[in-house]
């Protein structure tokens, strides 16, 4: 069954992850959302198309004489790591497969965190700067005021939130940046589970939410 979407990826967020210039967390969302959503698989696609067609036309330089066996030498010895996460076997759930190969399953796997007023939080394995972590907000709660000091993606897995005059159900993804300050608060008909992707810390305007931060790592 088709979802619908109303709130979609940039294109410039679809450019990046074409040409492998996101970072792990936030390539983790777009590869998610791309799982539910027709539209911007479609327009993925047509980067991908145009990133191969340049890629053909391109001249490639010569390999060096010896480069290729400097390579097998560097690669010897450091074997691919498998997610721990792959232990489990993908099944249609909650989470699309892309979260399922982070967690280890669907919801049941999730080692959820208690992080006050109705949230818990789950943070995925990511390497690098930014963080990606799952949001389970409780029907009717609302996350704490908050800014941004860089860019956060959240997509909706299951239920639904508010965020002014904007409702964001499944397969829907939120784009906020440095400019925007909200109260996102889950609908009250269904707890809201979240995918959240960080590249920086956020700006909460309580002082306990602040105090609370570097504990929580949000």
């Amino acid at each position: 069954m088709t979802n619908k979407i109303a709130h979609h990826l940039t294109d410039s967020l679809l450019m990046a992850y074409s040409s492998g210039n996101l970072s792990e967390a936030f390539s983790l969302a777009v590869a998610t959302h791309v799982s539910l959503c027709d539209e911007c698989r479609a327009r993925l696609g047509a980067f991908d198309s145009v990133g191969g067609a340049l890629l053909e036309q391109s001249e490639l330089p010569e390999m060096s004489q010896g480069s290729m066996a400097a390579a097998l030498a560097a690669a010897k010895g450091k074997p691919v790591e498998p997610r721990a996460a792959r232990s489990a076997p993908r099944r249609a759930g909650v989470l699309p497969p892309p979260l399922q190969d982070y967690v280890g399953g669907d919801l049941e796997a999730v080692k959820w965190r208690s992080v006050g007023m109705g949230v818990r939080q789950a943070i995925l394995p990511i390497k690098g700067e930014a963080t990606a972590r799952l949001l389970h907000i409780r029907a009717g709660a609302a996350v704490p005021d908050h800014g941004h000091k860089g860019m956060e993606l959240t997509l909706v897995l299951q239920g639904a939130f508010m965020d002014a005059d904007d409702r964001f159900a499944r397969g829907d993804i939120e784009i906020a940046t440095e400019d925007l300050e909200h109260t996102p608060i889950a609908d009250i008909g269904e707890d809201c589970i979240c995918l959240a992707v960080t590249d920086a810390p956020l700006k909460f305007n309580s002082w306990v939410a602040r105090a609370a931060q570097p504990f929580l790592r949000i």
